[in-house]
């Protein structure tokens, strides 16, 4: 790809990204050889060839406006370039690339990625975090993590190869197209970072494939442990995550019973959700944007009786600390897919999830553990439902065994038809169509929604 594409490229992104830079006609010599530093790390941190400091680009609007930088110019009577080489190590082949876009003229210095060791300047080491430069000591985590990188042992879902090199995306385009954004089928591969270097469908690619092999679990027990009863477990995918977390988030809507607050009561009867649903809906979101995908593992969530827990394979961010993450300071662990997820408005980067979560449910709603971060969002219960909605099924006098029986089935899967119902229990579709009149009359039961799209929801 050519300069000026790459320009253009970086130019059209929202925002700029830890491996470039842009300027307009900002010099400061010193400074600018500790750029060098940082954004050669950065590039090697982010699994990119090289890293970009680009004159005549507006860094807030990413408007091309020229400028007047002069890269052959001067410092302390030497050649700027010569000082900068002579102060870098281990040595860099960087270069100044002079060009003209849109009439105007455009400067860029290119880096190339750090290799064995971080590159210094000036005997020190630089970062870029978020959009600040950095000395590396301050940092140490992403330091550690950077050799890691350097050495070879740190896989990402951008360079582990799928296991299923034969993937197909026709998900993926009408995804894409539902949000009004149509994907060019001889692009998306590569401007969606679908292959890793060796030219290989890459892990990132077979989450968003046709079928994942990744399936979103919800497991949910009948009391506050998993020692106790497994009612059923829902399960979302294979198929592309996107749809899979699609799902899931809509499912949320089918545990967050509104329950009826009697207390207090004049006219108009209070109605209680189960728990915040926008808490819930961050903490699903962030746990699969974050997710250790390189392991093999999916989040796994747990309803109990009296919570849900929401669990996240893997730590912080290397770069991330306690208290930026719960001030919101997003570093993404996945960064790939949190561009997708940014593009397609899934998620933000304001950074405002985790303190959603924490203004609802203070800081004791993270639980960080060894290798996984688990978020528990209580219940907020009126009474207690489960045991009204257990009596209710157990109750032989007031339901028969086959209405117990289709209570139990719509329990492991509100989306149940009449259909799945009498081949599960051996009866005509009739004979259960009269069941299911007989339980909502006696308020077992309800339909949300339409016959076509709706569910089942079971009452209190």
């Amino acid at each position: 790809m050519g300069i000026e594409s790459i320009v253009l490229d970086l130019a059209a992104l929202s925002y700029e990204q830890e491996w470039f830079e842009f300027k307009e006609n900002w010099f400061q010599p010193e400074a600018l050889g500790e750029y060098v530093s940082a954004l050669s790390n950065a590039a090697a941190f982010h699994y990119k060839k090289f890293g970009y400091f680009i004159w005549g680009v507006n860094d807030k609007t990413h408007e091309i406006v020229g400028t007047t930088f002069n890269q052959y110019g001067d410092y302390n009577k030497e050649p700027y370039q010569n000082y900068l080489a002579r102060n870098l190590f281990p040595s860099i082949n960087f270069t100044f690339e002079e060009l003209e876009i849109e009439g105007k003229r455009v400067v860029v210095l290119v880096i190339p990625a750090a290799t064995e060791i971080p590159t210094a300047f000036r005997e020190k080491r630089y970062i870029r975090i978020g959009s600040s430069k950095n000395n590396m000591k301050e940092y140490p985590k992403r330091e550690i993590e950077l050799f890691k990188i350097l050495d070879g042992r740190t896989e990402t879902i951008e360079t582990l190869p799928a296991k299923d090199q034969d993937l197909t995306f026709q998900k993926l385009f009408g995804y894409y197209g539902s949000k009004g954004i149509v994907l060019n089928q001889q692009t998306f591969i590569k401007n969606l970072g679908l292959k890793n270097e060796e030219g290989k469908f890459n892990l990132l690619a077979q989450l968003l494939s046709d079928n994942s092999h990744f399936p979103l679990r919800v497991s949910i027990f009948d009391g506050k442990t998993k020692g106790s009863t497994l009612f059923s477990v829902r399960e979302f995918g294979n198929t592309c995550l996107l749809y899979s977390l699609d799902e899931l988030l809509r499912y949320g809507d089918v545990l967050n019973i509104i329950q009826a607050d009697e207390t207090d009561r004049v006219v108009e009867r209070k109605e209680v959700a189960l728990f915040d649903n926008k808490a819930f809906r961050e903490a699903i979101i962030n746990a699969v944007l974050h997710n250790k995908w390189v392991e093999g593992n999916e989040p796994m969530i747990s309803v109990f009786s009296d919570r849900i827990e929401i669990l996240s394979r893997g730590t912080l961010a290397p770069a991330q600390t306690i208290e930026g993450f719960y001030l919101g300071e997003s570093i993404p662990v996945n960064e790939k897919l949190s561009e997708i997820f940014l593009q397609l408005h899934i998620s933000e980067k304001s950074g405002r999830g985790v303190p959603k979560i924490t203004e609802m449910y203070g800081k004791d709603a993270f639980t960080f553990r060894e290798k996984s971060i688990v978020v528990t969002i209580p219940f907020k219960k009126v009474k207690n439902t489960e045991k009204k909605v257990g009596n209710k099924v157990g109750n032989k006098s007031k339901l028969n065994s086959r209405r117990q029986a289709i209570i139990k089935e719509i329990r492991d899967n509100p989306n149940i038809t009449a259909s799945e119902l009498s081949k599960i229990l051996g009866i005509s579709v009739t004979a259960v169509e009269n069941n299911l009149v007989v339980l909502k009359e006696n308020k077992y039961i309800e339909r949300v929604g339409s016959k076509k799209t709706g569910y089942w929801q079971i009452l209190d």
